[in-house]
């Protein structure tokens, strides 16, 4: 596998990469890369999937890195895209790694800031998404149990 021309590393949006793994597989470890939106990837860029990441050249890889910032100038459907309807903007948007990042805590913050149930429950550590809690999900210092004879002598 680690032929001639063969990167173990490959870097790519700011995140190493494993040069090691399929395309697919490679490129949905960058934040904000799914499995799905790699294969898109590699189906306008008439890729192999399971070609190894490390074998492709640096024009190719330059090309994936500005599909993964630039989607809608190639055609993706904006359904792939992570932020449909940016509340800002109005536009549909795909984020990556830090940009994502900021995104998701801005969105965060601004639920807690309009009192949204969501950003009340953000507020307070509890579950979002309707999960139950009487269980599940307790944080804090936990109170151990005694034997007996420790217990009688106290």
């Amino acid at each position: 596998m680690a032929g001639e021309g063969f990167k173990h590393i490959v870097r790519i949006a700011a995140t190493d990469l494993d040069g090691s793994l399929p395309v697919p597989y490679a490129l949905s470890k960058i934040k904000g890369v799914g499995y799905n939106f790699a294969l898109a990837i590699c189906k306008i860029l008439k890729i192999d999937p399971w070609i190894r990441l490390g074998y492709l050249d640096e024009e190719t890889l330059k090309t994936i890195e500005n599909i993964i910032y630039n989607p809608q100038d190639y055609k993706i459907p904006p359904w792939y895209f992570n932020r449909r309807k940016d509340l800002d903007t109005g536009l549909d948007k795909h984020l990556v790694g830090s940009e994502l990042i900021y995104y998701v805590r801005s969105d965060i913050e601004r639920m807690m800031r309009t009192k949204s149930w969501k950003g009340i429950r953000h507020a307070l550590g509890l579950k979002v998404r309707g999960q139950r809690t009487a269980t599940t999900g307790r944080t804090g210092v936990t109170v151990g149990v005694r034997k007996k004879k420790e217990a009688q002598k106290q």
